[in-house]
Formats: C-alpha cells, structure tokens, sequence
C-alpha cells in the first residue's frame, strides 16, 4: 500500500493528516494526487466518502508550496494574486474545502510558507470580502456566482490562476448553475489546470465543460468501491405521511444515534420537523438554502462539533457535506432522482466507519424505494417500530 510521501506529498501535509488518523491514501487519491501534480486537465468520478477533497487538494497545495520554497531560495517576491481557485455549488460545501485548506496550510512551520485562504459565497458582504482580497489569498474557495461578479467587478484577478477545481460538478452543471459555472471558466483571464470531480458524472457535462473550457480532459471513473452495499445498513419504515414527523420522533428515542442528519426534500417542512421534535425535547437545528448565512454556519459547527446530534436538512444544503461520524441518515421521503438517495445516504459510512440509513415513506414511497433498491443492488430491510425498539417485523 502507497504512503503519501510515496505520492510525493510534501511531508508536513501528511504529518497533518495523521493528526487526523489519515495514514493511507485511499484509491481514488492514489489515483489522482500524481494526475494532479503531473498538470493534467482531469475529471474524476468515486463514490462518496472515498476522498475526494484531498485528492485534489494536496496536489495543488504540494505544488504551490514547493513553487514557494524555490521563490524564498532564489529571493522571489510570490505574485500577490490567488493561484488557486475551487467552486462549490453550496455555501456549506465551499466553507468545508476552505476550513480543510485551512488545516493543511498550518502545517507548514516557516511562516514564509503559511498559505492564506479566503472564502466568497453569495449572502455574505461583498464588501468585506472584496477588502479581503487585499491581503493576497491564494487559495480561494467560493460559489460560481459569487467568484463570477468579483471577477467582473476586477475586484477578482484570475491572472495567476494555475489551477481551478469544480467540485460535485454534477450539481455545478445542472440547468440552475450550468450557465454561470460557464460563464465563470470563461471569465478566467488564465492559462489554468482544470480538475473536476463528483460522486456522478454525466457524458454530456463532461461535454458541456469541455467546450467552455477548450480543453480535452482525462475522464477518470473509479471502480465501485459499493460502500452503498458493503459499510452502510438500509432500512425502510411505514407510515402515513401526517404520522412521518412522529414516527421520526419515536424512531429517534429508539435509536438513540450519536449523530442523525435527517432529510426532507420539501423545505418548507424543515422547519415544521424542527418545531415539532423540539417541542418533544428533542433538540435539533435545521438547515435549508433560504436560512441565513449566520444561523447556517451555526448549526453546521454545531453538528460539526457534536453539540448538536440531529440535523435537519434539505438536498441542497447537506450536498457534499462531510462530517465525520454520522452514525444515521434518516430520509423522510423517497427521491425521485437516484443520485439524491446515494448523495444522502453517503453523509455516513465515511472514512470505512459503517452506518445505518433509514426511510421512512407511506405506501407508494416503499413501492418505489423497492423499484430503487433493485436499481443500486443494495437490501433495503423492512423494519417496524415496537416496544420502543426498532425490529425486523413479525412473521405471519
């Protein structure tokens, strides 16, 4: 098995992931990180929770740490603009890639060598983040829209962009974000390395990205790792829809998880789970596109953290979202789009730790729950709720 001194990452980054009890790489990194440090133009697809974040973001970081360890030896003042730019189509996902650049750019001792990050997503004060970019970031993590008007306001220079990385580009292609995501890789006054990735990708973005950007990339698919099947548990629960919200509650106390990320796709119902499991003494925040910037920042360190153990969440706002042991998904209704069921029952089992995803649907919902398990080759176990215990149900 590869170390990551094998993948020629700089030593102090991988004594930074040790502290994190990362001492291997996984497939999709070994993969990629000597891809990435080649320069190659790339997109990679592997299933959630396989890595992806850091096989890009050590490469990158490696490469521009060494560029800056030959500009010290040879007295050359670095470039006062960014170097590297990643897009994420969700505030939270963007904020997660910055604080894991933020932890590996504090491994490096010389603070000759210290790398600035920043953060630009939209909903935060353009302002603020326009005077932040007067202290020479350069790595910046943001959203397309927000990264784009910096950019048009000249506020953004993208000149000595060497590399720009589209993460879950799949959701950055999709009809809501695709003109923009295009727009920005055309706005970007740069000869860059372009490196995609997300758990899926379509043929046709991948020819929707290779046309705005001109470049022909190396499509990389990695083999099924079936976390899905081999570290996660299914489970499927009965109820009516108006009984959803207390089956939850019970389901809850009977679990009793060290950490549950619920979804519910309509986000109008995200609040109405919160009120009512509180109102139960159930403590849980909840989180949606539309909450604001503040409270979504709190309830995801709090989570995060552990202070809170039930988040409740839309599609949207948990997509991309990892945070380590999540021991249960709990999914209120069925998605009509395989790739959501795989995008959320993918927040647990991280890491090779296993989990435990539950839904709970009426009657037409577990019709076609059944119809998705053949699809994806996973068992998902039909369960009841008796006793206060969840248990396989009685035979007839």
């Amino acid at each position: 098995m590869s170390t990551f001194i094998d993948l020629a990452v700089r030593k102090n980054l991988e004594a930074a992931l040790a502290k994190k009890e990362i001492t291997s790489p996984t497939d999709v990194q070994t993969k990629i990180i000597p891809a990435v440090l080649e320069g190659k133009d790339i997109i990679f697809s592997s299933e959630t929770g396989t890595g992806k974040t850091y096989a890009f973001l050590l490469p990158l970081m490696t490469k521009l740490l060494d560029e800056r360890e030959k500009q010290i030896a040879e007295k050359i003042q670095p470039t006062p603009q960014p170097r590297i730019l990643v897009v994420a189509p969700t505030h939270e996902l963007a904020s997660q890639i910055k604080q894991e650049a933020d932890f590996l750019a504090k491994a490096e001792g010389d603070e000759r060598l210290k790398l600035k990050t920043m953060l630009c997503i939209g909903g935060a004060s353009i302002t603020r983040q326009i005077d932040a970019l007067k202290t020479k970031p350069q790595i910046i993590a943001g959203g397309p829209a927000r990264l784009l008007e910096l950019i048009h306001l000249k506020k953004l220079k993208t000149q000595q962009v060497f590399a720009v990385v589209l993460d879950e580009v799949d959701r950055l292609l999709s009809p809501e974000l695709r003109d923009i995501t295009v727009d920005l890789i055309k706005a970007i006054d740069a000869s860059f390395q372009l490196i995609a990735c997300s758990a899926t990708i379509k043929q046709s973005q991948l020819k929707i990205l290779e046309d705005a950007s001109g470049k022909k990339l190396e499509n990389v698919t990695m083999p099924k790792e079936d976390v899905l099947k081999r570290n996660i548990s299914h489970y499927a629960l009965h109820a009516e829809r108006r009984d959803k919200i207390d089956t939850l509650r019970s389901l809850i106390v009977a679990e009793k998880p060290e950490r549950v990320l619920v979804f519910s796709a309509e986000t109008g119902q995200i609040a109405n789970i919160v009120e009512k499991l509180r109102y139960k003494k159930i403590d849980c925040m909840g989180l949606h596109a539309k909450t604001d910037k503040i409270e979504r920042k709190k309830a995801i360190d709090d989570f995060r953290s552990g202070k809170c153990k039930i988040l409740v969440t839309s599609d949207l706002a948990a997509r991309g979202l990892d945070i380590g042991n999540i021991t249960h998904i709990i999914q209120m209704d069925v998605p009509s789009n395989e790739d959501f069921f795989v995008h959320r029952a993918g927040r647990t089992a991280r890491a090779g730790k296993t989990g435990i995803n539950i839904v709970i649907g009426d009657e037409y919902e577990l019709r076609q729950l059944a119809k998705l398990d053949k699809k994806l080759g996973i068992i998902i176990y039909p369960k009841v709720l008796y006793d206060g215990k969840l248990m396989a149900p009685p035979q007839e």
